[in-house]
């Protein structure tokens, strides 16, 4: 684990990082074709994420925004999982920060009494599916999801994790 990791609810001084991290990822690394204004919710993080009912979280490393997490309330109980994503050199289990990201917003869940969060991805995440997997999410179909559910375009997988299961 990092000594110098720090969990921080989003500040828009990051906001920079914190796309130049996601466009990276999403479109170096996998090859997926979408931009920033493809998605408005990183052009303001606070109002769509936080002002909802929500919360986005990221992971620093002496300043520098190596990870993401984000959840919208999408109604009563229910939350979407959108924007985790792990700057390819702080993946795995020796470093650990997909796994805190996810405890911590999971610990901000319960608090906030969550019944089930969804969330959607694309077949080339292997490894975050592996992820979720591991983190007790099960995959769903798409016409089983909330019709408050978020779709994304280049989403094809989907998956639910229930608090109520996991108490």
């Amino acid at each position: 684990m990092l000594k110098s990791l720090a969990i921080i609810q989003f500040d828009s001084k990051y906001a920079g990082q914190v796309a130049d991290l996601i466009l990276g990822i999403q479109r170096n690394e996998f090859d997926v074709e979408i931009t920033l204004n493809e998605q408005p919710d990183l052009l303001d993080i606070n109002e769509f994420y936080i002002k909802s009912g929500g919360n986005f979280l990221i992971a620093l490393d002496n300043d520098i925004v190596i990870g993401t997490i984000a959840v919208l309330n999408i109604s009563d109980g229910l939350y979407a999982l959108r924007k985790m994503f792990v700057d390819f050199g702080y993946r795995g289990k020796e470093n650990g920060v997909a796994k805190i990201l996810l405890d911590r917003l999971f610990a901000w869940l319960k608090d906030k009494n969550a019944k089930e969060v969804y969330l959607g991805t694309i077949s080339k995440y292997k490894a975050a599916h592996r992820f979720y997997e591991k983190n007790d999410f099960i995959e769903v179909k798409k016409e089983n999801l909330p019709e408050t559910f978020p779709l994304m375009k280049v989403d094809d997988r989907f998956f639910k994790y229930s608090f109520v299961q996991s108490k």
